[in-house]
């Protein structure tokens, strides 16, 4: 019984390990190529769980060890929340360790084999997308967006967004799991090696083919980046006179760029004019303007030197960042925590900015992680799409470089070039094929200019929208019903010869009361 329990743990810590590994993959340690077999180590130890409880155990603990070093940089912040915000990430893994164990465990069978290949990469996708709800943090780390510096995997998020790039990665990872599968027949062995390598070249290929999306033109958009200062305002001032000549049709400044309200105070609201006629005419500043109920907007403005052209206010807050869900609740609790005293107050819809006739469709920070807001603007009309962001919470983390390389991701999938404007943080900018126009890291300070193409047409992933997570539910949920009531095929050998056995009844005894029979 204690060899059987030391067992137990010890794969559950070894799961621990193994999530952590894949956590290497995303942006931040940079090791992309790893999420192509980084799921294999965790897939086999899923696998050789002694039952569905246990790997219900080892799939919590892998979800554990990917989310530690993930989102490693938040753990400051949460302070005592760290252990139960770590046990309930790992509850979405939960029903993926048990799913795996299903399909995987020993002896493998070419029927579940290929039922995994299938079946698990969209059980996967379906968790991906429920963790993804924007209360629960949002798109922050999915397995796709490791593949943002991989331009033929980029084409694949064009066609079925950052979903069918996770997809994707998880199917060669499967089959990879089942090739080296301990036990297993050359049967699954030979499907795992088919597949994984039809899987990759299929899409690596599609992607690589993919033709240059058409342009109409180009538009200068300049950034202004600071870093931590004291007097926010001035110093964005400073730098944007600095762009005087430079040809910027557009200048942008980054989130809480502006800590007063414009409509409140008129000299500040005139030097935002005055500046807006320094560089191209166009100046994008980020209000954080408070109203009458003492509820912070944080809102897009878009100003010229004739006054306010437009306003965006930002609808998708972050959680414990900008309110705290269940505040009747959870409030008491976060005291001693970086949470808002007051929940901000969030806007009603998306908007689009003109520019001299081209079409900015703003985001601000947070927002930037949703694939279906850049979708949505993409398909309104949006030219170019661009990001006010500020991380100073967050300097010198991964937190930053995840946040610039999604970029990457939401422009192949929107087909439009995006980008990203950070007061203190990484700016970058991305071209509709994921191609990088410009990086300037968190040591950076002063201002850039970036010439970002005008692209046209509209990719799959646009025209058709969240098809692939409804396809993965609909084929997850079929499997379920069909390991549920397996066919024949997918059961076990042994389970197959003690069904017959039982059927014939049981075998008359070898042995008579005075020795053996004659």
């Amino acid at each position: 019984m204690r060899r059987t329990r030391g067992h137990r743990w010890a794969g559950r810590a070894a799961a621990l390990l193994a999530g952590a590994l894949v956590a290497l993959a995303l942006p931040g340690a940079g090791l992309g190529w790893l999420a192509w077999c980084g799921l294999v180590p965790m897939l086999l130890l899923l696998a050789r769980a002694e039952s569905a409880r246990d790997a219900a155990w080892r799939g919590w603990a892998a979800a554990v060890g990917f989310t530690l070093v993930a989102h490693h940089w938040l753990v400051p912040h949460l302070g005592v929340f760290t252990v139960p915000a770590l046990a309930v990430a790992g509850l979405f893994w939960l029903p993926f360790g048990i799913a795996a164990h299903a399909v995987l465990r020993a002896p493998l069978t070419t029927p579940r084999a290929a039922l995994a290949l299938v079946w698990l990469p969209c059980v996967w996708v379906v968790l991906e997308v429920v963790r993804s709800w924007h209360h629960l943090g949002g798109t922050w780390a999915l397995l796709g967006l490791s593949q943002w510096q991989v331009r033929p995997a980029l084409g694949v998020a064009s066609l079925g967004g950052v979903w069918l790039l996770s997809g994707v990665l998880v199917a060669v990872n499967v089959g990879l799991a089942c090739a080296v599968s301990s036990g297993a027949r050359p049967g699954p062995r030979v499907l795992g090696v088919g597949g994984a390598l039809l899987v990759a070249v299929a899409s690596l290929g599609y992607g690589a083919s993919r033709p240059e999306p058409p342009s109409a033109g180009v538009v200068h958009v300049a950034g202004v980046q600071p870093g931590v200062v004291s007097d926010s305002v001035a110093e964005h001032l400073r730098l944007t006179r600095q762009l005087a000549g430079s040809g910027a049709d557009v200048v942008v400044w980054g989130q809480s760029s502006v800590p007063l309200d414009p409509a409140r105070h008129p000299r500040l609201a005139a030097e935002l004019r005055r500046a807006a006629g320094w560089a191209g005419g166009h100046l994008l500043v980020n209000v954080d303007a408070r109203g009458q109920d003492g509820r912070i907007t944080k809102a897009t403005h878009h100003y010229r030197p004739d006054g306010l052209a437009g306003t965006y206010r930002k609808q998708r807050l972050a959680p414990f960042g900008e309110y705290v869900p269940l505040r009747p609740l959870l409030g008491p609790l976060l005291g001693h925590t970086d949470a808002p005293e007051v929940d901000r107050a969030s806007g009603a819809g998306l908007t689009l900015l003109a520019v001299d006739g081209v079409r900015l469709g703003p985001l601000i920070s947070y927002e930037s992680t949703f694939p279906d807001l850049r979708r949505a603007l993409a398909a309104r009309g949006a030219d170019v799409t661009v990001v006010q962001g500020s991380l100073t919470t967050f300097h010198g983390s991964w937190a930053q470089r995840q946040q610039a390389a999604a970029e990457a991701v939401r422009a192949a999938e929107s087909g439009r070039a995006a980008v990203l404007v950070n007061s203190s943080g990484t700016s970058a900018a991305f071209d509709a094929l994921g191609r990088p126009l410009a990086w300037h890291g968190p040591g950076e300070r002063g201002a850039f200019v970036v010439t970002v193409p005008r692209h046209t047409g509209l990719p799959p992933y646009v025209r058709w929208g969240d098809t692939v997570p409804v396809l993965a539910a609909v084929v997850a949920v079929a499997g379920v019903v069909a390991l549920a009531r397996p066919p024949r095929s997918l059961l076990l050998p042994c389970a197959v010869r003690a069904n017959r056995g039982w059927r014939r009844g049981p075998a008359r005894s070898e042995n008579t009361p005075h020795g053996p029979a004659p």
